[in-house]
């Protein structure tokens, strides 16, 4: 059994490499040159990337894509994607060509609210703490926080509201401050964080002035769930304009196509599936540009069983003679801050888009993912999802099997023409070889 290290973080990244090697690795030099194989030859910026995280050993590589033609709201955009799954950009790429040509996609932001909470408990009466809160401390919080929001302020946003919360019916002794948040175009993090440490302290301390009864501050934390952070991303065009497979008929198309999106309204196994669909487009794009997507992927998901059901993001109708695809979602992301003045690719991306706001990526992104849900159905309703997905990891497969160029070049010729599975690529390659 391995023993347990101390002092790891105050090592030198030679020697945490040194350790890790000689410690899980039956061929350490091997492992090490591999490690070292990832650096980048440029020195300062390989330190700005160690300097991201602790205990850096190299650089973790996904493929940067990109996705051309999409037109929203009228501007043309080529969207970046940083994901290592194979069939996610072709699909996006398609999608956006798809819908340029019918009007391509139409957005807009609802809302940009954002929410933290103090927690805390007392046992007090909550009537006597509700009194307390919202007419002896509250321009008090907002007076102690002055130092921290004042340069949002004068760019427009800051602290919206705090809400006092009596919770007991649910927890016992449990109460919040409930903060509303307009941070522009930063996600916000820090800014929320430091803000509601700094409530939480004023908080206690006039309490202790104040109140008789015991209060006691048990964390101060935004939340990644922002119901008041939403965008909405739709497309919609006549029915007969659905005319792009050559074997079903633009209206069939279009019933099928509603169906499998009621199907992913009322059964959670077929919409768990259906929204991560949408999500392979998201975090492409958020992770491209240097966004947070745990937070996205854990903020969409609480929005998708906001009613009990998890549900479908998406919906879909057909109007008359016209078909409609559309969602609304929880977006909240920053355009400042963070790896976004920091990552060098980041920073192209961003000038790629147009150096967006935080409400134009919030579109952006939307999009991504309402055109990689439209691909995904498209192919689930005509051809099924195998047949494309199949054969962009066509590719994957010739590498597993170290195909000679030759052999790629015969094998994707072959695959063309017939369904690609493992086994069938593999017969295929011990053929040519023999």
């Amino acid at each position: 059994m391995t023993k347990p290290i101390s002092g790891f973080s105050k090592l030198s990244k030679s020697e945490k490499i040194d350790w890790l090697v000689t410690t899980y690795f039956a061929h350490p030099e091997s492992s090490r040159a591999l490690i070292e194989q990832y650096w980048n030859s440029d020195e300062k910026l390989q330190q700005l990337h160690d300097e991201f995280i602790e205990n850096t050993i190299t650089n973790f590589y996904l493929p940067l894509g990109v996705a051309p033609n999409f037109l929203i709201n009228g501007k043309t955009y080529t969207i970046p994607m940083a994901i290592e799954e194979s069939s996610v950009v072709a699909a996006a790429s398609k999608s956006a060509k798809f819908w340029y040509d019918r009007g391509g996609f139409k957005t807009e932001v609802i809302s940009t609210q954002k929410i933290g909470q103090v927690h805390f408990t007392s046992d007090g009466d909550p009537e006597d703490l509700a009194l307390f809160i919202d007419y002896v401390i509250k321009e008090k919080l907002y007076e102690d926080t002055k130092h921290i929001t004042k340069n949002m302020e004068k760019r427009g946003g800051g602290i919206v509201d705090i809400e006092f919360r009596d919770k007991t019916d649910v927890l016992e002794h449990y109460y919040q401050l409930h903060v509303t948040f307009e941070t522009l175009d930063a996600m916000g993090a820090n800014f929320i964080n430091s803000c509601l440490e700094q409530f939480a302290e004023t908080l206690k301390r006039e309490a202790q002035k104040s109140l008789s009864c015991q209060l006691e501050i048990i964390m101060s934390i935004l939340s990644n769930y922002v119901p008041n952070c939403i965008v909405r991303a739709e497309v919609s065009c006549p029915i007969n304009d659905l005319n792009d497979h050559p074997d079903i008929a633009p209206e069939v198309f279009a019933e099928k196509f509603v169906q499998a999106v009621k199907i992913a309204e009322v059964e959670p196994f077929r919409a768990v599936t259906h929204n991560k669909g949408i999500m392979n487009g998201i975090d492409a794009v958020v992770l491209a540009t240097g966004n947070d997507f745990r937070a996205v992927e854990a903020g969409v998901h609480a929005y998708a069983a906001k009613n009990g059901q998890y549900t479908s993001l998406t919906h879909a109708e057909i109007e008359g003679d016209t078909f409609k695809f559309w969602m609304e979602i929880p977006l909240a992301l920053g355009t400042v801050g963070g790896l976004t003045n920091l990552h060098p690719l980041v920073k192209l991306t961003l000038e790629m888009l147009g150096k967006p706001s935080a409400q134009e990526l919030m579109q952006i992104v939307a999009v991504a993912g309402l055109a990689q849900n439209f691909a995904a159905i498209r192919s689930l309703t005509t051809t099924g999802i195998q047949e494309g997905h199949m054969k962009m990891h066509l590719m994957n497969i010739l590498n597993q099997l170290e195909a000679t160029s030759d052999e790629k070049t015969t094998l994707i010729e072959h695959f063309k023409t017939h369904t690609v599975t493992h086994s069938d690529v593999v017969s295929e390659i011990e053929k040519l070889r023999q």
